[in-house]
């Protein structure tokens, strides 16, 4: 099995053991869904809420390597937990709490990543909404490939929820972007 999905697979079942919430996003969820691509690591959203970050954290450093020293306060200050699984793989794990995260990681779908390996994924959807607001030049690359290949992307979902980030962060230019961008796909 690749190293990737056996990392994910590991922490998965971790998080799944003590019916944590989560779903695959990142590069695994542009290979499920956009243009695949090489990616480091495998990337998760675990819903924490806000104010109990530090529960989920704690636990997760017990079990697992980190990758940078501080990484507790590195994860509570940028919402972000940078873990290394036990065959040396890249984990990171979005620390999600907004309501967006929350849909997204409820409306995650199993996925088989590899034979014996189910994980759930965020919708296609879900992952154009956080590559586009990310903005990266990367990522909207990435945005580009799941528009490619999912022809039937729910645009009201996606302009809804994006219109709120983007409202939050003050951003207009990365929603006007994204819509241009499906509007090219149709």
């Amino acid at each position: 099995m690749n190293g990737l999905f056996e990392a994910a697979g590991e922490v998965g079942a971790f998080l799944t053991e003590r019916a944590w919430e989560y779903c695959i996003i990142g590069g695994l969820a542009v290979a499920r869904w956009g243009e695949p691509r090489a990616t480091l690591g495998a990337d998760m959203t675990l819903l924490t809420a806000w104010g109990s970050e530090e529960e989920y954290v704690d636990v997760l450093l017990e079990r697992f390597e980190s990758r940078i020293p501080e990484a507790r306060a590195f994860a509570l200050s940028r919402r972000v937990l940078l873990l290394r699984a036990g065959n040396g793989s890249d984990v990171d794990i979005a620390l999600g709490a907004l309501p967006f995260e929350a849909e997204m990681v409820r409306r995650a779908t199993p996925v088989a990543f590899a034979p014996g390996l189910t994980l759930p994924c965020c919708t296609a959807e879900d992952l154009f909404i956080m590559k586009t607001f990310a903005g990266r030049p990367r990522d909207w690359l990435d945005a580009e490939g799941v528009a490619a290949r999912q022809p039937r992307l729910d645009r009201e979902y996606i302009l809804k929820h994006l219109g709120a980030l983007c409202a939050l962060k003050e951003a207009p230019d990365l929603l006007e972007r994204a819509r241009r961008l499906l509007e090219e796909r149709q």
